[in-house]
């Protein structure tokens, strides 16, 4: 059986450590906005704990999942385009729900 050679995991730390701390706020802060908006049944003190507490788990998952990437440009582009579904799926509902009142 052949085997293919993969792509090794090159060390640019600056780059995949920017793109964790930068772009892993911007999705931590866009999926509590989601989680907000979809317990929007729940007392507001209740909801803003949650919402609040579901940040930093969010956060520095992002910021360890992107030493996995084989560079740092795909761990910009990857959570780029996450960021951009996040936060256009938050700004999407968050207007159908205001229409809808």
């Amino acid at each position: 059986m052949k085997q293919t050679a993969k792509k090794p995991v090159k060390p640019d730390w600056l780059a995949k450590t920017s793109a964790g701390a930068i772009l892993g706020f911007a999705l931590a802060i866009s999926s509590s906005g989601l989680l907000s908006l979809a317990l929007g049944a729940l007392p507001l003190p209740v909801r803003g704990q949650l919402v609040m507490w579901a940040v930093p788990p969010i956060w520095l998952g992002a910021l360890g999942f992107v030493f996995l990437f084989s560079s740092g440009q795909r761990a910009w582009l990857w959570l780029g385009g996450l960021n951009v579904l996040s936060w256009s799926a938050f700004w999407a509902i968050r207007c159908l729900k205001m229409v809808s009142h």
